[in-house]
């Protein structure tokens, strides 16, 4: 599903570096900041990068900065790095979008997902600088600097060819590049069961370290999953228990495993060097 992301990122974060090369001029790492802004402007539909069959969203917002920078000015206020601590050379997206829509729409999750940000947060917005956005929703996301999506889009601007990814892999696919879990699996090759899990519409952030995790339904409900415990709050869970767990649980396992979101201790899964 990621692929028409991975490329529409791709291609608008060329777009920027041929069109708006000043973006970038005060920064060591030009390619980080190309991708960051053509992620920008890409959920905020202000390209010409159109992902075939999927809807714009109006309203959608994006801000991002350094975390230990943005830990450094609202700290003392957000209670966004209770979770994941503040990471050093990362990026937090913060993406607002009318609260109309119960679960993160699918397309931010989709080009974060292609991008290689990892999803640690989400909830009411609050204010951010001279933008009132407290009557809207907003979800947060970590990138790494030096994330191997970088070294892709370098080499398209340069051209070198045949380059070799670190796991032996072509550079032509970042996902192969990722590191994730090794028990991690196709959606083709999921038992019947996790594969609906997988395909249905559902928000999946950690709630705290030692496993637990919170899934928002596309209906709204919202449920506590505890992968330690191997235990849901969902009525199936507790009437049933059916054998390999809920749907809940099925799909907290297969984002952990794709390396979507914290791991259950709450770190960040790396990307390959």
């Amino acid at each position: 599903m990621t692929e028409p992301y991975l490329s529409a990122v791709l291609n608008e974060a060329e777009r920027v570096a041929k069109q708006h090369g000043q973006v970038a001029r005060s920064t060591d790492d030009p390619a980080h900041e190309y991708l960051r802004y053509g992620v920008l402007r890409l959920l905020e539909g202000e390209t010409d990068e159109m992902v075939a069959d999927v809807p714009d969203i109006d309203g959608v917002t994006v801000g991002y900065g350094e975390d230990k920078a943005m830990f450094d000015s609202w700290s003392s206020s957000e209670d966004w790095w209770e979770t994941v601590p503040p990471q050093e050379s990362c990026t937090r997206f913060r993406v607002f979008f009318p609260d109309d829509h119960q679960t993160v729409p699918r397309d931010i999750v989709d080009v974060m997902a292609a991008l290689g940000a990892w999803r640690v947060w989400t909830g009411s917005a609050a204010a951010c600088g001279s933008y009132d956005h407290r009557e809207r929703r907003e979800v947060h996301y970590l990138w790494p600097e030096d994330h191997p999506v970088e070294e892709v889009l370098h080499e398209r601007l340069s051209g070198p060819a045949e380059a070799v990814a670190p796991d032996g892999g072509r550079t032509g696919d970042v996902r192969d590049r990722l590191v994730v879990d090794e028990n991690a699996q196709s959606q083709d090759d999921l038992e019947p069961r996790t594969r609906r899990a997988v395909g249905e519409a559902m928000d999946v952030s950690l709630l705290s370290k030692g496993g637990r995790y919170e899934v928002q339904s596309a209906s709204g409900n919202r449920y506590e999953v505890d992968v330690i415990d191997k235990s849901c709050t969902c009525p199936d869970w507790e009437q049933r228990s059916p054998e390999g767990g809920c749907k809940h649980l099925r799909r907290v396992d297969h984002e952990i495993k794709q390396g979507r979101v914290p791991r259950p201790d709450g770190r960040l899964p790396a990307p390959s060097n």
